[in-house]
């Protein structure tokens, strides 16, 4: 996406849709085999021996009838995953999502035109707000660039998703609500929701048809901060939005039921652009160290976030920018895409508005106060206690590694990617002396309404690799021969996940299969060795490339003992943002860090001596 064109005339953004292949179903024997090789860095002889064990009789038993079931769902459904996915992986899932699905970031303007500078928050504010109407209006009206990866189509149907939509808790699921229509289906809302200091407001991002401009968006934010400033903090409802799934919907029908304008409120909330957030706090950030900045996306003031919305774009004190976003409607390559388009725009007009200064007579922002009872007030000073405990809890660190990028690994003729995945693998052997089960985003997008698969970079090939490396008495032709076999299998796996052949989602729809039909959990699913190689969501590594761009983001650890690692690659440099859980003795972002920075060395130091 570095080279990426935004906009397109030629071709029209959803033109594709109907046209893209369907998901495809693996074949049974491929996905077991795959499952089985995946399973081996983890396995004693004895324990390895009874799982493929387990694995024959599934295979030759009920496997056969929940895959043959899962062939007939695949003939009437174009993405046999897709409702599925969101269900298990999103909606089902009553822990509070704000910090444990969400993903956020900072922004990447800092890197050239816009460091910290009090003062600029308004301004800056203003600009990056109308860069963000002119993406909408892009995708509104069919003229952002269709990605693709070389002539393959991607589906595009998540950037439907980035605006207007929200996610509405359940008490026993959640649901997400889209309000967005391109030109042709219809009429769209157009109206963004500003937060400041516990209080909630709104006005028109449109007038007459236009979009307000940087100068008018000025005006109403002006508006709003100076009604804020001195005044006491709003009620702070969005508070809320951080529960456990369940509390939040059970306190979300008590507020419906007080008075019938918070109904009105909540849903002027939900069909929203996005939320704007204008937040007090300034976070210390140079573009070697992001660190507070990422903090404060994940952690940052919870009534200052709608943690359900599809997009909350931060606005600092200091003039620099965040993002949080709730995962379940589409995957964080749409942010990307989209901060990637800010950042080169603002870089394009040196951070400065050069059109007119003309401001039309707008009507003001109005304030959406919401009717509270004491039960109300109780359920938030709890939602507030619950979420400053567990976000206590997150260690998060986010820095650059500057002493080489892409341009040096393209020169050795090592995949950028699969060459920080490896790194990564090192990393935890070296810190943790054992492999560790990791999970890599691969895109599905080249079918229709896909999303993502499982990669499992944890092979026998890099457990090999990481022990070859870390043994003083093996050369380094070995160690090189070594790595090479690593790099090769990853990128054969990458290659099979991205292109409909990996194992993860199809063993999950077999499971999901046998649910449906009320028979027994098959004895595969409830094998250690299942949870203990990263199966049922239990990554160690819940890991992402979000690109070749300057944006970057952050996830909490899948699991209590494990990392969430999201790292971008530039010609110059490796950003990386690493959490871990401070209540687990185990783990260590910093030292995950540092042991990552001394993989990049070795690796590198062993490529360049064996030309010698």
């Amino acid at each position: 996406m570095d080279n990426q064109a935004f906009e397109s005339v030629a071709e029209r953004t959803f033109q594709y849709q109907s046209t893209l292949p369907p998901l495809p179903v693996p074949s049974l024997e491929e996905s077991l085999n795959k499952y089985l090789d995946a399973v081996k860095p983890f396995a004693s002889e004895h324990e390895f021996h009874n799982t493929a064990a387990i694995v024959k009789c599934f295979a030759e038993g009920i496997g056969q009838h929940l895959h043959q079931r899962l062939l007939q769902r695949a003939k009437s459904r174009r993405n046999w995953l897709e409702d599925w996915w969101l269900d298990t992986a999103y909606l089902e899932s009553r822990i509070p999502s704000q910090l444990n699905v969400n993903f956020g970031g900072p922004g990447p303007y800092l890197e050239h035109l816009w460091p910290a500078c009090d003062g600029t928050q308004l301004e800056r504010t203003s600009l990056a707000t109308w860069l963000t109407l002119q993406y909408w209006d892009l995708i509104r009206t069919e003229k952002l660039a269709v990605h693709k990866a070389g002539n393959t189509i991607f589906d595009m149907d998540q950037f439907c998703m980035i605006f207007c939509t929200c996610k509405v808790p359940g008490i026993k699921k959640d649901s997400i609500l889209n309000y967005f229509r391109t030109e042709g289906e219809g009429s769209c809302p157009s109206h963004l929701i500003v937060m400041c200091r516990g209080r909630i407001f709104t006005f028109d991002a449109v007038c007459d048809g236009r979009l307000l401009t940087p100068p008018e968006l000025l005006r109403q934010l002006t508006y709003i901060k100076e009604s804020c400033d001195g005044e006491i903090w709003g009620d702070g409802v969005a508070a809320l939005t951080t529960e456990e799934r369940t509390k939040w919907a059970q306190a979300r029908e008590h507020l419906i039921s007080i008075d019938p304008v918070n109904k009105t409120i909540l849903e002027t909330i939900q069909s929203s652009l996005f939320v704007l957030i204008l937040d007090d706090a300034k976070p210390y950030s140079t573009p070697w160290n992001y660190t507070a900045m990422t903090l404060l996306a994940l952690t940052g003031d919870p009534t200052l976030r709608w943690g359900d919305k599809s997009y909350n774009f931060i606005c600092f004190a200091d003039g620099t920018f965040a993002s949080n976003c709730d995962h379940a409607p589409y995957d964080a390559m749409v942010l990307v895409s989209l901060c990637y388009y800010m950042d080169q725009k603002v870089k394009a007009v040196g951070g400065k508005w050069k059109g007119t200064d003309v401001v039309r007579d707008l009507p003001d922002p109005e304030e959406l106060v919401f009717t509270v009872d004491e039960k109300v007030r109780r359920d938030i000073t709890l939602a507030k206690e619950q979420y400053s405990k567990s976000t206590q809890d997150l260690q998060v660190i986010c820095y650059a590694f500057t002493s080489f990028g892409k341009a040096a690994l393209k020169n050795k003729k090592l995949h950028p990617d699969t060459f920080v995945q490896l790194a990564m693998q090192l990393a935890y052997y070296r810190q943790h002396g054992k492999p560790g089960s990791c999970y890599e985003t691969a895109t599905t997008r080249r079918f229709y309404h896909g999303r993502t698969e499982t990669m499992r970079p944890c092979t026998v090939e890099a457990v090999h690799w990481c022990k070859v490396m870390l043994n003083p008495s093996t050369t380094t032709e070995e160690k090189r021969r070594a790595l090479l076999c690593a790099f090769s299998k990853h990128n054969k796996l990458m290659d099979e996940a991205q292109n409909g052949k990996g194992f993860d989602r199809h063993l999950l729809g077999l499971y999901l299969i046998a649910k449906e039909e009320g028979l027994p959990v098959p004895e595969l699913y409830s094998d250690p060795l299942y949870i203990k190689s990263g199966g049922g969501g239990n990554f160690v590594l819940s890991s992402s490339l979000v690109g070749y761009t300057t944006v970057l983001g952050a996830v909490a650890p899948m699991v209590h003992h494990g990392y969430g690692f999201f790292y971008r690659i530039r010609d110059d440099r490796i950003v990386a943002s690493c959490t871990a859980w401070k209540s687990c003795p185990e783990t260590d972002a910093e030292t995950f860090f540092q042991n990552l920075c001394t993989s990049f060395y070795d690796m590198m130091q062993v490529m360049t001596l064996s030309h010698l």
